[in-house]
């Protein structure tokens, strides 16, 4: 008896769950009857009436409408003639796959003269983007919610408000966070809500800052009442910019100073050791992006998987190719003309042109590509800052060099013997020093330095047998402000006069920010000939 009353309920429970799912079912299918008709409405609707559509499709909360609404904001969205059903078509040749807008099943092909594309404007497309972010913001995917969030932000709407609001409730990823309640600040600023909530979201708008912020602010329509606090918060965050640009000019100026001190570095060596004008130095640095373009064109064509060691790979190529010319050119020539400046100037301009035109018969007169490694491309945000990774790869890369070439001078006997050349030739001389190979060594060094500088400034500036010709003034100019032959002296102005430029550029522009630099140094090298550092010595004293 009791096996009977078991055997009956479980059958009652398994009729009553049946029905139960039964019911689901048809509810289920009802609402993608339901979603499937407001889908098929985009075909016959103006503008108007399609984005009252899109705002009904957003209000049922149905993830499965994304895809439709992706497809319609791409363009991808057609309505066939013969019965108006809406489907997602992508070309095949002379005809189209139809896609099912909801269930991404394929729905057979049609040839494109059966149907029709739904238009879409930018004001549609707004609304699309409001509507994919209020149904995404739940997403289990981080990366899909913080695109949900951005959306919203871009087409803020009243709207949207209670979505964000729930959303907010339950996100725990901080970026996510911050971007919907600036969202929400934004859309508040635009609702009915109560005065005080406007002010607060005045309030957290200006605590996120940028030029953005301000955007926002300066197109929101308030009250009499809340534009005080409009204009208040607008100028707290243009101050804050004001701090943040000249931030941006230090790094900029930072950014120039460091190409500076690479293309100077070796000629503050050159220049201070041996007195020598070498007009063929801004040609060394172009020798070294060659360098560089040559190991890249062999690595691409036969080992393209050491192409993100590249240049660490074209680094000592291109010190041993320039270092080798500038010993060519010492022992060839300059050795010969010593003591003679103006000589020495138009022998060194000869040999920059004759390298400039050898160069031009061998690559050919356009630029030729050199390619960033993936650890050099791209950048990153700092603040309110824009940093490139090739650029700060380069800082680091100058000062690297410039701390390499201080111990040299300062713990190797080579560099005892530059110095005591540098303060006292003659002295150094009667000490046994062998002052021509020093100087050629010197030469060499400087030279190839040069050519290390070619290497960096390859991923920064065109690869053409002009590169050099634009460093070389700027060079001259940091070895004489910073004093002849003293490397500290070639950092500080390096780095000055890079700041200095990217100052002076917004108002005076670059070409004459560069001449105001020049009649700066000039009136600057009145008061102190010998630049900021001096070198001393009898020698140099006399």
């Amino acid at each position: 008896m009791m096996l009977d009353k078991f055997v009956y309920r479980l059958a009652l429970t398994l009729i009553a769950g049946l029905f139960l799912a039964l019911a689901l079912t048809a509810t289920s299918l009802r609402a993608e009857d339901d979603t499937h008709g407001l889908i098929n409405q985009l075909g016959q609707a103006n503008f108007q009436q399609a984005g009252d559509i899109v705002e009904s499709l957003a209000k049922t909360g149905d993830p499965k409408v994304v895809p439709a609404l992706q497809a319609f904001s791409d363009g991808d969205l057609y309505v066939r003639k013969a019965d108006n059903h809406v489907f997602i078509a992508k070309s095949s040749g002379d005809r189209m796959d139809l896609l099912d807008p909801l269930t991404g099943q394929a729905a057979g092909q049609e040839v494109k003269d059966n149907l029709g594309k739904i238009k879409i404007n930018n004001n549609l497309r707004r609304a699309v983007r409001a509507a994919l972010g209020s149904l995404t913001l739940m997403s289990p995917d981080r990366a899909t919610r913080l695109a949900a969030a951005q959306s919203i932000l871009k087409a803020p709407s009243a709207d949207s408000l209670e979505t964000v609001e729930t959303a907010l409730q339950s996100e725990k990823d901080e970026e996510v966070r911050t971007t919907l309640e600036r969202a929400r600040a934004v859309a508040v600023l635009g609702s009915d809500r109560p005065a005080e909530d406007k002010k607060a979201a005045i309030e957290t708008i200006k605590a996120e800052g940028g030029r953005d912020a301000i955007g926002i602010l300066s197109s929101v329509s308030v009250d009499e009442n809340l534009k005080p606090d409009i204009v208040t918060a607008i100028a707290g965050i243009q101050e804050q910019l004001k701090i943040w640009d000249a931030a941006q000019n230090v790094w900029y100026g930072l950014s120039l100073g460091s190409v500076l001190l690479l293309a100077a570095i070796g000629l503050a060596i050159t220049f201070g050791v041996m007195g020598i004008i070498n007009m063929a130095h801004g040609e060394m640095v172009m020798l070294g992006a060659y360098s560089t373009f040559m190991v890249q064109s062999v690595i691409r064509n036969s080992y393209p998987e050491l192409f993100d060691w590249s240049l660490a790979i074209a680094l000592p190529v291109a010190f041993i190719v320039t270092g080798a010319v500038g010993l060519v050119i010492e022992r060839g020539v300059i050795r010969f003309l010593y003591g003679r400046p103006l000589e020495t100037l138009l022998a060194t301009w000869g040999i920059s042109l004759v390298l400039q035109q050898a160069v031009r018969s061998i690559f050919g007169p356009t630029n030729q590509e050199v390619g960033n490694p993936s650890w050099m491309s791209g950048s990153f945000e700092l603040g309110y800052l824009s940093i490139t990774w090739n650029r700060l790869w380069i800082i680091v890369f100058a000062l690297g060099v410039f701390v390499a070439l201080l111990l040299l001078l300062k713990r190797s006997a080579f560099g005892l013997q530059m110095r005591a050349v540098t303060q006292n030739r003659r002295m150094a001389s009667s000490m046994g020093i062998r002052t021509p190979w020093v100087d050629a060594f010197t030469f060499a060094l400087g030279s190839g330095i040069a050519g290390m500088a070619g290497v960096a400034l390859s991923q920064i500036d065109n690869v053409s047998p002009n590169l050099g010709q634009g460093y070389i003034i700027d060079s001259f100019m940091v070895v004489v402000f910073g004093g002849v032959g003293n490397l500290w002296g070639t950092l500080v102005g390096a780095f000055s006069l890079g700041i200095l430029n990217k100052f002076l550029e917004p108002y005076a522009g670059a070409v004459l920010g560069k001449i105001l630099v020049l009649v700066l140094i000039i009136l600057f090298i009145q008061k102190r000939p010998r630049g900021l550092f001096a070198l001393k010595g009898r020698a140099v004293e006399a």
